[in-house]
C-alpha cells in the first residue's frame, strides 16, 4: 500500500524536502524523458530509433535540433541501449585516425565508460554491454563494459570536416552494430492518474525504483521516504491537500534552484567565462573503459554534489568530463555585463585552445540553450571552420546579431540571437594547460 506517513514532518518541512528531492531526481527524470523522446519521437536530425540500435544524424545539428547545448562540430550516433534482458554487443569500426567518441551515461547522468580517439585509439573495437552484476563469461577478445543501471545512453560523435566529408562519415555510422541477445523490455512507465503537476514524483519515484543508483546515493535518498518517492505503489493518486500543496510548493522552489544553479554556477570564472571543466564530476562509483578514477575528476562527496549534477543536466544534459572535451560558457561580457544581441562583440584569440583534437565556439539562445537560426546558417567557428581571417596568426571573431558589411568581419561573424546568448567554448582533448591556467579563454569584449 503506498505510504502515508510524513514522520511527523510539518508542511513547511515537507515543502523543503520536496525542493531538495526535485534537485536530486531532476537529472534521472530528465535523462529517461530525452530517452524517451528519442525512442518515441526522435530529435531533430536523429529518427525515432527503438532500444538497442543507433540513430544517425547525416548532417551537422541546426536549430531544428531542439537538445540543450547540442554541438554544431560533430555528427551524432546516439543508442538507448537496455542491458535487462541480456547484454548487448557492440562492434566499432577503423576510424583511421579520426576522431571519435562514443560517451556511455547511466540513468542518472554518470559517464561511466568511453571507447575513441583519446580513450581507446581508432583502431576496430567489440564490445559486451552488461546489466550491473553481470558475472559471465565474454567471448575472446572481446571487452566487457559493465552498465551502472541497465539502461544507459551511448553518445557517440563523429569529427566532420565540411559538407564534402558526411559521406565518410555515413560509411563509419553504417559499420557502427549494436547486437542484443534478446529483445529490450519497454521502459518503466509512470502510474496512471496522477495530477500532471505532480507527475515528476511520479517519474522519479518509478525511476528510482527501476534504475537503483549506487550505494552512497541510496542511503542519502531514504530521507525522501516521507514523501512516498520509495513506495511500492504511487501515493500521489489520492494525496490529502495539505501534503499535494506542500510537495506543489517544493518543486516549484527546486524548479527555482535549478535554474539558478544552471545560469550561476559556482565554476571558477576567467576573463567572464565560467569554467564547467569540471561540471561532470559528480560520478564517483562507475568507472569502465576510458572513464579516469583519478581524485582530480571527482567531487566532494557532499549535498552540493547533487545540486551540481541537476545544472549540469539542464544546461548540458549528455556532455563529456573535461579530459574529453573541456567546456567554458559566458552569460557575460568580459566586463561582467550580460550578453545581449542588442550590442556587438569581439573575442580575440591572440593563440588557439591547446588541444590534442580540435576547438570551437557555438552560440547559443538563452534560457534554452538551443541553437540559433541565421541567414549564413552557420551555428559555430573554430579550427576547422573554411574562410576565416587572421591578423598576425591571431583570430578575432565578431559575435553579433546584424550582419557585418566588412568583408574580413563577416568572414568571422558569429551570429547571436537577437535577445539573450550563451556562447559556449570547447576544446576537444584539452592540453593540461587548459587546466593549470597557463592557458585562459580571451574575454568577451562589447565594442558597440
Amino acid at each position: 500500500m503506498p505510504s502515508t506517513d510524513t514522520a511527523g514532518l510539518s508542511r513547511a518541512e515537507l515543502a523543503t524536502l520536496a525542493a531538495d528531492a526535485f534537485v536530486y531526481g531532476f537529472p534521472l527524470v530528465y535523462d529517461l524523458r530525452q530517452i524517451a523522446r528519442f525512442t518515441g519521437e526522435g530529435v531533430g536530425g536523429l529518427p525515432p530509433t527503438p532500444l538497442n540500435v543507433f540513430g544517425h544524424a547525416t548532417a551537422l545539428a541546426g536549430p531544428q535540433d531542439t537538445f540543450v547545448s547540442i554541438n554544431n562540430d560533430t555528427v551524432y550516433s546516439i543508442a538507448n541501449v537496455s542491458t535487462a534482458a541480456g547484454p548487448v554487443r557492440l562492434d566499432i569500426p577503423d576510424t583511421a585516425g579520426r576522431y571519435y567518441v562514443m560517451q556511455f551515461v547511466d540513468a542518472w547522468t554518470n559517464n561511466f565508460a568511453y571507447i575513441g580517439h583519446r580513450a581507446t585509439g581508432t583502431l576496430p573495437g567489440a564490445y559486451l554491454l552488461v546489466a550491473p552484476g553481470w558475472d559471465g563469461m565474454p567471448p575472446e577478445g572481446v571487452t566487457v563494459i559493465e552498465f551502472p543501471t541497465t539502461v544507459a545512453t551511448i553518445v557517440g560523435r563523429w569529427a566532420v570536416d565540411g559538407e564534402s566529408d558526411l559521406p565518410a562519415v555515413r560509411a563509419l555510422q553504417n559499420a557502427l552494430h549494436l547486437m542484443p541477445t534478446a529483445a529490450a523490455p519497454d521502459l518503466p512507465a509512470p502510474a496512471p492518474g496522477v495530477p500532471e503537476d505532480l507527475r515528476f514524483f511520479e517519474e522519479l519515484r518509478v525511476g528510482i525504483r527501476a534504475f537503483p543508483p549506487a550505494d552512497r546515493d541510496r542511503r542519502y535518498q531514504r530521507r525522501y521516504e516521507p514523501l512516498g518517492l520509495l513506495d511500492a505503489d504511487t501515493p500521489y493518486t489520492d494525496l490529502d491537500p495539505e501534503r499535494a500543496s506542500a510537495l506543489r510548493e517544493g518543486l516549484a522552489v527546486g524548479k527555482e534552484r535549478l535554474e539558478t544553479a544552471a545560469t550561476h554556477g559556482s565554476a571558477p570564472r576567467q576573463n567572464g567565462w565560467n569554467l564547467t571543466y569540471h561540471l561532470f564530476d559528480y560520478n564517483l562509483d562507475f568507472f569502465g573503459v576510458g572513464a579516469l578514477d583519478d581524485p582530480h575528476w571527482k567531487l566532494p562527496d557532499d549535498p552540493d554534489r547533487y545540486l551540481l549534477r541537476a545544472g549540469a543536466a539542464r544546461a548540458g544534459l549528455w556532455g563529456n568530463h573535461g579530459y574529453e572535451a573541456a567546456y567554458a560558457v559566458a552569460f557575460t561580457d568580459g566586463d561582467d555585463r550580460p550578453l545581449h544581441g542588442s550590442h556587438r562583440y569581439e573575442v580575440r584569440f591572440t593563440e588557439p585552445p591547446p588541444c590534442g583534437a580540435f576547438w570551437s565556439l557555438t552560440m547559443y539562445d538563452t534560457p534554452d540553450f538551443f541553437l540559433v537560426e541565421n541567414p549564413i546558417g552557420r551555428y559555430s567557428l573554430g579550427d576547422r571552420t573554411p574562410g576565416l581571417r587572421t591578423v598576425d596568426g591571431a583570430l578575432t571573431v565578431v559575435v553579433q546579431h546584424d550582419e557585418p558589411t566588412d568583408p574580413q568581419r563577416r568572414a568571422n561573424w558569429l551570429p547571436t540571437p537577437a535577445g539573450p546568448f550563451r556562447p559556449m567554448l570547447r576544446i576537444y582533448e584539452p592540453r593540461d594547460a587548459v587546466f593549470d591556467g597557463s592557458y585562459q579563454p580571451p574575454p568577451i569584449v562589447r565594442v558597440e
